[in-house]
């Protein structure tokens, strides 16, 4: 076969490239003991490594997947590499020249695809860079120093810039033995009407590198007004450029991420370079594409999961961080649960923030700050008006399967007990009750959760119904009950429960067809000194049948009590009354745990008097009885 490599250069090549500095490019590796080292597979999903290096022998073994070999093995299987590919890769980082059997070696045609479009994007960087010298790229210069970017920053990252004639980098690259198909191929080139030229024209260049350092594509800035394109235009999908699997800057950060087990994913070039420079080397970027399951795979390697590791987000803090907090959910709840998110002051990213108050902001930006599943949680319960039940209901409606994909059931504990802080829910076990519940819904493949419409039984969960329900009510429950008894007494012995009965709001009470009745008494005037056509008047309130239907039955059913005198009529009023009071001290409770010490102080104050307040009543009602209200 044409091309074939010497087998001693093979050899020479696999001896001088250690497999553990190159498997170390791509994930993180630790002590195994016996000389082993062992991360997490690269090639399947695990939680726990089993992916395991012996330097000594030169060979890697997974005990998860089973995949195994050498050095050249490893690096065709991660890159998706040719053998021959794989050896001139190595031997070009070795500094070792090849040599070629049976009829020599033509560069041009002979060299494998990947190896090819690599070389034509490290010689297009090394252009770029010098094109940013010229006098036509002032513009570019001007924009990086207005960001504080000074040559030494643009050489460390590469940055350089593409002039705007036509073809300019397509006639160099041909120089250099690139076929118009080569370019096409490589995206570096388009299509035009008299045949290929430059994508990129006229625009700052960012060079995008894999996690191997090698170059596989640009980010290109607009820098003219007269150019109609997009602010920001990538690199198209190709064989070497996936934008779902690139982060830009992980070339530089993947050491620092992988010692310091912490990554902070920023929005774009220029901050992946402000945070660099103000010492937060482990600084990344997606490019062109929102932060998905391929780049937390990434990250997880080179983290390897461990209990300190930490991913800070910092994205805006209305769209694209709650998508990717919510993707983090969805994609890998263990990476959720160790990420976060980090908002700038007046909403500056950090480019902006380190021009406007330097590199220590910028470092403080990026310490831990919001847990990403509490950031997503307030996004959602930041929609509803906690204030009243039913907007308590929606929240927990909508944020319980959030918390329900936690698969870690200590970790979904947790965050359901925190969920019931943000929505002021005292009973904290009944959310991880609801949690749970959902959980289990989902994994028997239920998507929708419980029936919407199924009747609520909780306090703050008790949405009115459009028709009440009818009598069909939960008569053990006591709140019920008395409710009921309470209601007997307005329409059979008005006398006994007036004037007190017509200050009763009809929030006080809790079930809807009850609520119905009460409101019919206030429509048709109320119970004090009722008229003879009293009980007409209120069936003719009713908005409809299953109300005046209820009307009647409660106007003729007993009432249960061997006496019925003001003294049971009292009894009825006070108990109703403080189980009404008891509830809004649960729901002031609430608004205080929500309000938390950093709160409003006006607000604080006025919401603790309201609690002193009704702390107050509710004692006076205990002690004194009917005499209270």
């Amino acid at each position: 076969m044409a091309g074939r490599i010497n087998d001693d250069d093979v050899k020479a090549v696999r001896d001088a490239v250690p497999i553990d500095a190159v498997v170390s490019e791509y994930l993180q590796l630790r002590n195994a003991g016996g000389g082993n080292l062992k991360g997490l597979c690269p090639f399947h999903d695990e939680k726990s490594p089993s992916f395991q290096v012996s330097p000594s022998k030169g060979l890697f073994h997974c005990f998860g997947c089973q995949e195994g070999g050498d050095t050249i093995a490893f690096v065709m299987k991660i890159d998706h590499l040719s053998f021959s590919e794989t050896v001139e890769r190595l031997a070009a980082k070795a500094g070792i020249t090849l040599r070629y059997e049976e009829g020599g070696y033509n560069p041009g045609h002979q060299r494998g695809e990947r190896t090819r479009l690599v070389e034509a994007h490290t010689i297009a960087a090394a252009y770029y860079a010098e094109q940013l010298g010229s006098a036509e790229a002032e513009i570019g210069r001007t924009f990086l120093a207005e960001r504080g970017f000074d040559q030494a920053a643009a050489e460390h990252f590469g940055v350089g810039y593409s002039p705007a004639g036509w073809d300019h980098l397509t006639r160099y690259l041909r120089g250099k033995g690139f076929t118009d198909r080569e370019l096409i191929l490589s995206g570096l080139s388009q299509d035009g009407r008299r045949g290929p030229i430059d994508r990129f024209r006229g625009r700052l260049m960012w060079p995008i590198k894999d996690v191997g350092g090698d170059v596989v594509g640009f980010g290109a800035r607009k820098l003219r007004d007269d150019d109609n394109g997009p602010k920001y235009l990538n690199t198209p999908e190709t064989p070497i450029y996936k934008k779902s699997q690139v982060l830009y800057g992980i070339d530089l950060a993947k050491k620092d991420i992988a010692k310091a087990s912490r990554a902070v994913v920023v929005e774009g070039y220029t901050d992946v370079m402000a945070c660099h420079l103000a010492g937060v080397t482990t600084a990344i970027a997606t490019c062109g594409t929102a932060f998905g399951g391929d780049h937390i795979k990434i990250l997880r390697r080179l983290l390897m999961d461990n209990g300190s590791a930490r991913v800070i987000f910092t994205f805006d803090g209305d769209a694209a961080g709650q998508k990717a907090a919510l993707r983090a959910f969805e994609d890998d709840q263990k990476f959720a649960a160790e990420t976060y998110i980090a908002i700038a002051p007046d909403g500056m990213d950090p480019c902006e923030l380190r021009l406007a108050k330097g590199d220590e902001a910028v470092a403080d930006l990026v310490q831990p700050r919001t847990p990403l599943f509490e950031f997503a949680l307030r996004q959602i319960v930041n929609r509803y008006d906690l204030e009243i039940p039913s907007g308590r209901a929606a929240a927990l409606d909508e944020a319980a399967p959030i918390v329900a994909r936690i698969k870690n059931v200590a970790s979904q504990h947790e965050v359901a007990v925190q969920l019931a802080g943000m929505l002021g829910i005292l009973d904290t076990q009944f959310v991880v009750r609801r949690v749970a519940q959902i959980a289990r819904w989902q994994r028997q493949g239920g998507t929708k959760g419980p029936d919407r419409g199924a009747p609520q039984r909780r306090g703050y969960e008790i949405q009115a119904p459009t028709a009440p329900a009818g009598p069909a009510l939960n008569l053990r429950s006591p709140a019920h009950r008395t409710e009921r008894e309470l209601l007997k007494l307005a329409l059979q012995r008005p006398e006994l429960v007036s004037p007190a009965f017509d200050a009763y709001g009809i929030d006080e009470f809790t079930a809807p067809p009850y609520a119905a009745v009460r409101q019919c008494i206030q429509d048709a005037g109320g119970a004090t000194d009722a008229p003879a056509d009293y009980l007409d008047a209120v069936r003719a309130a009713a908005p409809d049948d299953t109300v005046r239907a209820l009307v009647t039955e409660l106007a003729v059913e007993t009432i249960f009590a061997k006496t019925v005198d003001e003294a049971y009529a009292g009894d009825q009023l006070v108990t109703v009354r403080l189980r009404a009071v008891d509830r809004r001290i649960r729901d002031v409770q609430g608004t205080l745990a929500r309000l938390g010490a950093h709160g409003d102080p006006q607000r604080l104050a006025a919401v603790q008097n309201e609690l002193w307040v009704l702390t107050q009543y509710g004692q006076s009602l205990r002690n004194h009885g009917a005499a209270a209200l």
